[in-house]
């Protein structure tokens, strides 16, 4: 079972009360109803979602419903579930803000969702019936709602923003997708789902991938700083071996003969080792910049060399 799945079945058990209820199976119809002259009608892929349009219809409005769960969607083999209703048709659709005065409605009407809870309730519609969360397992974090109206997916988007998500819309073959994509914000929208345990097993996969990326990343710094001190070391060394080629070593500067004594002795050791071996064997005090100053120095007296 899938990630979205489960969150579904979660949410889909939870009791809310009226207005929250009427605001939830608003959004459901906004998006999942098809409307006929003597019915309605709203697929969804998911039993439990089935049985949550089911319960909130018959509670609210005391209607009879088909329920049929022989189709099959087309494109993804999954089993479809059908809701049929076929009294009281025109109270309901009117009632949800689905249908004002004969013309379908894509924006729900503002005492649907005045309040803050309603919002959120309107959103749980929303992605009960066209929302999915990749498992955070998958290489991404995202969140997203397929919405076939340019009213309805603006509406969601600009809905999911007033409570700081951070989503975006875009247009996708005849569709628009709403999207989140930061793993905070999809973690703060599964807490507003009211998915516990949905919301445990995704911040317990986040904290572990988010370790486990910056142990990686401090690994991978470690190996550059590691390359970089191997070339640093190689680059010393050849300084070296072109100074005794153009000089009389035994006529060098006695700091200048010390460092190349020590770091051919420790063709390895990084410049920081090096002034603590110094430091440690002659007993005279050398600090990493002195080090530095010295093959400066060093290098000079190679590229001066060569000039001439």
């Amino acid at each position: 079972m899938s990630f979205t799945s489960n969150i579904k079945n979660e949410i889909s058990n939870i009791e809310y009360g009226y207005s929250e209820k009427i605001a939830e199976l608003s959004a459901i119809l906004n998006i999942g109803v098809k409307i006929y002259e003597d019915r309605f009608e709203i697929y969804t892929e998911n039993i439990s979602v089935a049985r949550r349009i089911y319960k909130l219809i018959k509670e609210i409005y005391h209607v009879e419903i088909e329920m049929d769960t022989s189709g099959v969607n087309s494109l993804r083999k999954n089993k479809l579930v059908l809701l049929i209703i076929k009294d009281k048709i025109d109270l309901i659709l009117e009632d949800l803000s689905i249908n004002k005065d004969g013309i379908r409605n894509y924006i729900p009407s503002m005492y649907l969702v005045d309040e803050l809870k309603d919002k959120q309730a309107y959103l749980r519609g929303i992605f009960m019936i066209c929302g999915s969360i990749n498992d955070p397992k998958t290489s991404r974090y995202h969140a997203e709602f397929v919405i076939n109206n340019y009213l309805t997916a603006n509406y969601v988007n600009d809905l999911l923003n007033e409570m700081y998500f951070n989503s975006k819309v875009i247009k996708r073959d005849k569709n628009y997708m709403v999207y989140i994509k930061e793993a905070e914000k999809i973690s703060d929208f599964i807490k507003l789902l009211n998915a516990t345990s949905s919301l445990f097993y995704y911040e317990d996969i986040r904290i572990y991938r988010d370790h486990k990326n910056m142990t990686n990343r401090l690994n991978n710094c470690e190996q550059a700083n590691v390359d970089k001190s191997m070339n640093a070391s190689r680059e010393q060394l050849d300084l070296i071996s072109k100074l005794k080629e153009i000089i009389d070593f035994d006529l060098l500067d006695e700091k200048l003969k010390t460092i190349c004594i020590y770091k051919e002795k420790y063709p390895e050791s990084s410049m920081s080792e090096l002034a603590l071996i110094i430091s440690s064997e002659t007993e005279s005090k050398v600090s990493k910049s002195c080090i530095n100053h010295r093959f400066r120095k060093i290098k000079e007296i190679v590229e001066n060399a060569s000039k001439k």
